[in-house]
Order: structure tokens, then sequence, then C-alpha cells
């Protein structure tokens, strides 16, 4: 999709606002990744910290959506043709010629705005929405012809226009019934506002409320202390970024926020070597802990995880992680979509839920509690298996041997052998299920199927969940995922110290990540250049100021 077009799409027709929304975020990063594939020689640097158009968002307003450069810089960075292709046929019934009548004007920020969940406050028609875009302009006499050409070939399209004078501020907009223009669904209202900015939106009473913000600076965004405290979280370059209001945000889509630890967010996207990084706070109500002390070095456990592992989590100590940050941001998102955190994990996670009902585990109790020192836990999709193989790798403590002997009575109770082995020159354990095989002609067998092996090796535990895949670990049949050269240009781009990571082979776990989550399914059609080259992704928290969790997730895109 084509920078310039995305927002036209908005002043066409005002329900497509939230569209135009959602395409600017991920034409953002789209933009990033067709910059490194072209190794283009252009400079890529936002002229700005903040966006401008926030004096005149409400402190109350859902959400905020500004794209902080001139979308002229992204368009010089094509490489494969997608963005003259979308602009062609967003553009194909539109009269208006971008180099001609917006080009000469527009500044260096777009922003797109859900200004409130009902706009006109009236109750009969049920919920209207309102959509503000703002667009700082450079050369006032050219934006004010382009409003007066829009508005007058919508009169000539059969639109019925009329003018108001608001506060020192004429507002132009189209209605069906002049006499009752709050009545009219979908009429597109716009202003100009002194010298430097043109509004567009969803109806007059947005632009109303609009110019009341500015003139009422308690009411605008940019005077709100939670917005002034996000936006110093804004790393530096920052190409875009989103303010989510959480609470009207959740009402906004129907839902109800439960437990809310968090209230506000921000998320920020800023170009790398090796992709994209987008970074998101939250700035939370109360105190909220990390997990653990944060970690300055990758996870010694990972020497461990084979590089063929698809899905890796990493980091340190399991067993205070219902307490901490993470946990209350888990619980928060699951309660307020899924109504429960259990409706989400048998939703999210179906293999883990699987696991707990067949050993009869606690992940909390069982796993979580003992594990204090570090730890790797890996999935390997397997062609033709529903379930992944697994690595989980813990550093040895006393509360590991405790925790060990834990499994193993559990597996005893749930009629499971414990065996002892040699494998590799090292002695293992391995749980089993034995059963008695017989065949015509042939004397009784007994089959053991292995359901899980463990062995300590070093300073750490190691358990899989089949002995090839324990085989493969002590034969070092593989490099390790820490030396994995991948793998170490994702971590390189994600801020020290942190809390560990969530590395995801995008190759190797697509088709698992896709059942588990279906609605991947219509991210990737969204963002098809993106996901095309897209080879892992980085999660990670970090930071230590207080009241706000931190964290980021890097898109290493394929050279």
């Amino acid at each position: 999709m084509n920078r310039q077009s995305y927002f036209f799409s908005g002043i066409r027709d005002a329900n497509r606002f939230l569209v135009a929304g959602v395409i600017a975020l991920l034409l953002i990063g789209i933009a990033g990744f067709y910059w490194f594939f072209a190794k283009s020689p252009v400079k890529l640097v936002a002229p700005t910290s903040q966006p401008s158009a926030a004096i005149f968002v409400s402190k109350l307003a859902p959400a905020m959506v500004s794209l902080l450069v001139n979308p002229d810089q992204l368009q010089r960075l094509e490489r494969f043709g997608e963005l003259s292709k979308l602009k062609t046929s967003l553009l194909a019934k539109s009269p208006i010629d971008y180099k001609k009548d917006i080009q000469p004007w527009l500044g260096n920020e777009i922003t797109l705005a859900v200004t409130s969940v009902d706009s006109d406050r009236n109750p009969e028609n049920g919920k209207q929405p309102g959509y503000l875009m703002v667009l700082p302009t450079k050369n006032s006499q050219k934006s004010r012809e382009f409003v007066e050409l829009l508005f007058s070939q919508k009169a000539l399209a059969g639109a019925n226009l009329a003018v108001e004078k608001y506060k020192g501020v004429k507002l132009l907009y189209d209605t069906q019934d002049v006499a009752s223009p709050e009545k009219t669904p979908n009429a597109l209202a716009g202003a100009i506002v002194g010298d430097k900015f043109i509004l567009f939106a969803s109806d007059r009473q947005v632009l109303r409320d609009a110019i009341n913000n500015v003139q009422a600076p308690d009411l605008n965004l940019a005077s709100y202390p939670k917005y002034q405290k996000a936006i110093q979280q804004l790393p530096q370059g920052a190409l875009g970024l989103a303010f989510l209001n959480l609470p009207t945000v959740a009402q906004w889509q129907g839902l109800e926020l439960l437990e809310p630890t968090y209230d506000s967010q921000i998320t920020s996207l800023v170009l790398n070597p090796n992709g994209l990084l987008a970074e998101t706070s939250f700035l939370a109500t109360t105190e909220v802990l990390p997990p653990s002390p944060p970690l300055s070095q990758p996870v010694g456990a990972l020497k461990y995880v084979p590089t063929s592992a698809g899905l890796v989590l990493s980091g340190a100590n399991l067993s205070n992680l219902g307490d901490s940050d993470l946990a209350k941001l888990w619980r928060q998102t699951t309660a307020t979509i899924y109504g429960s955190e259990e409706d989400a994990i048998s939703r999210l996670v179906q293999p883990a839920v699987n696991v707990q009902k067949r050993w009869g585990l606690n992940l909390s109790e069982d796993i979580f509690s003992w594990v204090s020192g570090e730890y790797a836990l890996a999935f390997s999709p397997t062609k033709g298996q529903t379930t992944p193989n697994w690595v989980f790798v813990v550093e040895k403590s006393p509360q590991v041997v405790e925790g060990i002997a834990r499994l193993d009575a559990l597996a005893s109770a749930n009629g499971f052998n414990l065996s002892a082995l040699k494998l590799n020159e090292q002695t293992i354990s391995a749980w089993t299920e034995l059963k008695a095989e017989t065949k015509k002609r042939s004397p009784l067998t007994v089959e053991a199927k292995v359901l899980g092996a463990y062995t300590t090796l070093d300073n750490y535990a190691i358990f899989t969940s089949n002995l090839e895949t324990l085989d493969k670990i002590l034969a070092k049949r593989e490099i390790s995922l820490i030396d994995n050269l991948n793998f170490q240009d994702s971590i390189a781009a994600i801020p020290q110290p942190n809390q560990g990571y969530i590395y995801i082979d995008w190759k190797k776990s697509q088709n698992f990540l896709e059942r588990q989550l279906p609605f991947l399914k219509l991210v990737e059609i969204l963002g098809k250049p993106l996901f095309h080259d897209l080879r892992s992704l980085t999660v990670s928290s970090y930071g230590s100021e207080s009241g706000v969790l931190k964290g980021g997730v890097f898109f290493q895109i394929h050279q």
C-alpha cells in the first residue's frame, strides 16, 4: 500500500478511518523492511520525537496512531511494486492527484485517532465512534486550496455542503439533510486550523471537540500526565507510534477491562540493520515487579537447546512468575478477551493443557515453583506431527532435585515407570508406559513408550519429550541455539539487561503457531510482504522504571 494513499481512503469514506489507522501501522513496518531489502542509501530519520497532533486529541480518546516521517521518504524506498499497485486501486475512483494536490503541502506527520466511543452521545442511534485525521501543512495556501477542491468535488458529485464558524475556525461538512446534519451517517467534515494543520473527521462534532481540546489544554492528550510519561519511553529515531487508552479501547471493542493493572500503552517502531524493533511500554496504575533481576547476557541453558528448535523461551526464576509484571499483564489481557486465564490457555496453548491433563500436573505448583535459576524451554515442530518435540533445561539447585523427585512421584501415581538407561555414555532416566503386545504365533512381548526423559549435565538438568531429542543434545549432533548466528543477530537488537527472550523461527514454527492461533493467518494476509521475508521474531521485556512494563518485539528479515 502507498503511504500517500492510505490516509486518502479515510478522506473518501469516514467509515474507513479505522482501517486506515490499522494499515498505517502495518505500512510503517513494511516500509522499513523494503528499506533493508533494497539496501537503499536513503537516510530515513524521524524529524520529530512525538506527534504535534496530540493537542487535538482528547486525553480520554481510545487510540491515536502517528507516522512521524513524510510519506515521500517511504515511497522512495519501494522495491517490489506492492505500494504502487495498491495506490492505483485505492485512488482509482478518486479525482485527486497526490503529486499535484497533496505532495506540495503535506508535512512530516500523519495522525489518525479514534477520538471517542460515541461521538454524538445519542443512545438512540447506537454507538458512533468518532474518527479524526490530522495533517500538518508546510504550505498553508496549497493546503487551503486542497480542502476547497475536495469539498467542491464532493458537491459536484451530488453532496450537500454546509459551512459553519466554530470558535474562529471554519468547518466544512457534507450532509444529505442540511437542516439536521448531525443525523446524517458517514458525513465527512474538514477544517483548516491556523496555518499549520488540516483536520478531517467523521462528523462535525469531532471537529468541534478537537478545537475545544486545543483551546482547553487540560482536555488534550499532550497535557495528560500518563501520555507525557509514555512519550518519555520512546526510543530515538522512532518512525511511528500508537498510544492506547486501554479502558476506553476495551469499551470501544465491547469488552470490560478486568484486573486493570495497566491503563495505558504506547508502541513505537524503530529501524535496525537486521530488521525492525517494535517497542511497547505499558503504564501501570499500581506498583509492578519484574519476575527476577535482569540478565546482562544470554541464558547459559540455551547451549543445550538444538538450533533446530522453532520456538524457545528463556530466562531466570519461574518461581515468582505469578506475582510479576508479566503475569499481571497476562491476566489482564486474558480476562478481558477470553473471560478467564483458563479459557485463554485452552484456546491458545492446547498442548500445555493436554500435558497437564495426562500427567495430573499443575504447571505453577509442580514445575514453576522449583525453577529459581536459569531455564530454557524449546519446541521443535515436526512435519506430520501435531505435537512438537520439546526440551526443558533448568539450572541445578536443591529445589530442582526436589522438583524432579516430585515429577517422578507424579509419574508413578499415573501408572508410568521410571527406568535408568545409558545413552551416549551418560546415565539418563526415562518415564515409560509399558504395554503388553500379543501377536498370532508369537510370544507375548512388552513395549515401552517413552513419555519423557531427563539427565543432568554440568550445572543443568535437561528434560526432553523423547530419547531421540536427548540423544541429539548429548551427542552434539547440532550446534546449540546460543551459537546460531541468526539467533545472535536477533538478540543483539534487544536492549540489555533484560528478562530473557521468546524466540520464534518463523519458517519452522509457522504451521504449529497457526494451529494454536488461527487469527495469525489474517495477520499474515494483511502484512504479506513482511511475513514473506520474515526470518524470526524475538520478544523480550526490559527497563527498570517503576510502574512501567517495557518490552519489544524484533522482526528479523532475510537479507
